[in-house]
């Protein structure tokens, strides 16, 4: 291949691609909008393989866009995995319960180990950091959806003038 030809940054493959192909088919800004807020916000979910069923059992019913709601939603795994502990630290504190020591690896292998035990374990714990996930959703939907309208909006008006421009 030619050094002419760049790679594809992640920023436009994972973010501004999918925008632009569903803005490019004449998907309405604020429902790509409604699908980024709730990508992101669903994708915070704070139990490890939830967030994909969770997305699908409110994108669905809803008619978001399923391409841009799973593109979001697979960006924030990251944000995601660095948020649990803080929803689960959220809910000790919410609910008055002592600080419990956490360890991936003692988890993991009692998860493995004994799947009924871990969940009578840590099962509340999941609980809790569920309800602080919860009552932050709202506030972190708007935050988002207030956010990426006016920029959707943009981009929407730029592809609209390059297409008339042609």
């Amino acid at each position: 291949m030619s050094e002419a030809i760049q790679r594809e940054s992640l920023w436009r493959r994972w973010i501004l691609k999918p925008i632009t192909t569903q803005l490019a088919q004449g998907l309405e800004p604020m429902k790509i909008t409604l699908a980024i807020a709730f990508g992101v916000t669903l994708g915070l979910f704070p139990l490890l393989g939830f967030p994909t069923l969770v997305t699908l059992a409110v994108g669905v019913p809803l008619k978001l866009n399923q391409p841009v709601l799973q593109a979001f939603r697979e960006v924030t795994f990251p944000l995601q995995l660095s948020t649990i502990l803080l929803f689960i630290r959220g809910g000790e504190w919410l609910f008055g319960l002592p600080h419990t020591v956490l360890s991936i690896t003692g988890m993991t292998s009692q998860f493995f180990a004994a799947p009924g035990r871990f969940m009578a374990d840590y099962g509340l714990l999941g609980l809790y950091a569920v309800v602080v996930w919860a009552l932050i959703a709202p506030v972190l939907f708007a935050l988002i959806y207030f956010s990426a309208l006016p920029l959707v909006r943009r981009l929407s008006g730029r592809l609209t003038h390059a297409r008339h421009a042609t």
